[in-house]
C-alpha cells in the first residue's frame, strides 16, 4: 500500500458568515492564536508526513498567496488560482480543475475544508488504503449549531440519512479518489456533495468517527472559542 502524500485545502470561499471581518481578509488568514487557520492545517499535515499540499484560491487569493509563500512551511505548495474566473467552481469543480492542470497527481489525496480547525492526527489518513471505494469520510458528533447531522454510519460505511441509523455530521476531513470528479468538466461549477451522496447509493463511501477537538470556524463567535481554546494549548 502506497502512503497518501498530497492534500489540498479548500481556500477559495468568500466566509461570508464572518463578515465584516472576512470583507478584508479572506478566511484562511484569520488568526486563531495568532497563526493563520490554514498554516493550522498545513503544519499538521506536514507532520503526519504530506509532502505536497494543493490550495484553490479564489476570494482575496492574492493575499493567501503572498501571505504563504513568504513563511517557510516545509512543504510544497501548489496554489489553484480560480481568482480569474468568471463564478466559483465550488468544491467538486475546484478539485477538477487543480487535477487538470497538473497540482494533482491522479492519485488519492486528502481533501481538508479550509474553514474548520481540529486536533485530529492526520497520520491516520495517510495510511488508508481506499481500495475500490470514491471516499473515506472523518465524521464527528453533532454540534449544537448542526443537530440534525450529514450522514448516517454503521461503523464502516457511510450513507444517506435515514430513520435506522444515528447520524453525523461530516468534519471537512476526508480521503478522495480522483475518479469522484472524473464525470465534471473542466471549468464547471460543481459541489461535492452530490457526488459524495451517489457514491454513497452505491457503496462506495466509508468513514471514521473522531473524537479529538473539532470545530467549524464558521462564525465570528465560533473564533472567538476556538482562539481562546488555541491559546492554551
Amino acid at each position: 500500500m502506497t502512503k497518501i502524500t498530497q492534500a489540498m485545502i479548500l481556500a477559495a470561499g468568500k466566509g461570508t458568515r464572518m463578515r465584516p471581518l472576512t470583507l478584508h481578509t479572506p478566511k484562511p488568514l484569520v488568526l486563531v492564536a495568532d497563526k493563520p487557520l490554514i498554516v493550522w492545517h498545513i503544519q499538521r499535515l506536514r507532520d503526519a508526513g504530506v509532502t505536497d499540499i494543493v490550495i484553490n484560491v479564489g476570494y482575496l487569493g492574492q493575499q493567501i498567496i503572498q501571505a504563504l509563500t513568504a513563511m517557510s512551511l516545509g512543504v510544497n505548495l501548489h496554489i489553484s488560482d480560480e481568482s480569474g474566473l468568471i463564478e466559483p467552481l465550488e468544491t467538486a469543480g475546484g478539485i477538477k480543475y487543480a487535477l487538470a492542470n497538473g497540482l494533482l497527481d491522479d492519485e488519492p489525496f486528502i481533501l481538508v475544508n479550509g474553514d474548520v480547525w481540529t486536533e485530529y492526527d492526520f497520520g491516520q489518513l495517510i495510511n488508508h488504503d481506499l481500495q475500490d471505494n470514491l471516499a473515506h469520510l472523518v465524521l464527528v458528533d453533532n454540534p449544537d449549531y448542526h443537530p440534525t447531522g450529514d450522514f448516517l454510519f454503521d461503523g464502516s460505511r457511510v450513507g444517506l440519512k435515514n430513520d435506522d441509523w444515528s447520524s453525523y455530521t461530516f468534519a471537512g476531513l476526508s480521503i478522495l479518489s480522483p475518479k469522484i470528479v472524473c464525470d465534471i468538466t473542466v471549468g464547471e461549477v460543481a459541489p461535492l456533495a452530490p457526488l459524495l451522496k451517489s457514491a454513497m447509493m452505491d457503496d462506495l463511501v466509508t468513514g471514521e468517527l473522531m473524537t479529538q477537538k473539532w470545530i467549524d470556524v464558521g462564525t465570528v463567535e465560533r473564533l472567538a472559542y476556538i482562539n481562546e481554546y488555541a491559546k492554551n494549548i
